[in-house]
């Protein structure tokens, strides 16, 4: 099949796309408001896009909470999913004012960064803290912005000493988990080696 996203002419019972771009890492974004209060949301429009410097970039739909800290406060932190974590990652998602701290919402344990304001997810085995470098807005298909791509400069990271062995990380052995598409979700839980040819 053929369709040109625009018309949205797929046919199909929903538009594929997500289904298409998988599986998507989920950058589970804590930020503090003006105000101090705390706020997790997952994305998983998000990924690592440079590494001399470090660069991480997620994609907002809408104007959320997440954004606009990050505009306040120019700092956030990037966690990563696990199964355990899952239901408490949906749970972030719920769409609350701005006085609610979603940790608490979704009973998830803080711990500080050491260089941004923002805490961390204490149980996820990694956690990237960020500066904000640029946002981009991103025009709708009528020319409004209603879409921001935000990328941040990663400057501390938090690594859970179980996931390193011999000197590596084991990224299978952490069991995050992966966005698919519609309500799907994957679990990474093994990993096989493939040299490049130079």
């Amino acid at each position: 099949m053929f369709y040109q996203p625009q018309d949205a002419d797929h046919g199909l019972a929903a538009d594929p796309f997500k289904a298409l771009v998988a599986p998507r890492p989920i950058g589970w974004i804590s930020t503090l408001s003006d105000d101090g209060v705390a706020n997790l949301a997952p994305y998983s429009f998000f990924n690592a896009v440079a590494e001399d410097p470090h660069y991480v970039a997620y994609g907002s739909g809408g104007a959320k909470h997440t954004l606009a800290n990050i505009r306040a406060t120019g700092e956030f932190c990037v966690n990563l999913v696990t199964a355990e974590l899952a239901a408490a990652m949906n749970a972030t998602s719920a769409l609350v004012g701005p006085e609610v701290d979603e940790f608490e919402l979704a009973g998830v344990k803080k711990a500080a960064c050491r260089l941004i304001r923002p805490p961390r997810v204490a149980d996820s085995p990694v956690a990237l803290e960020c500066r904000l470098f640029h946002i981009l807005d991103l025009p709708g298909a009528a020319g409004a912005v209603n879409d921001w791509l935000v990328v941040g400069q990663v400057v501390g990271i938090h690594i859970a000493d179980r996931c390193i062995s011999q000197g590596r990380v084991q990224t299978a052995a952490m069991g995050l988990i992966a966005r698919l598409g519609y309500s799907h979700y994957a679990t990474i839980s093994e990993s096989w080696a493939m040299r490049r040819p130079d």
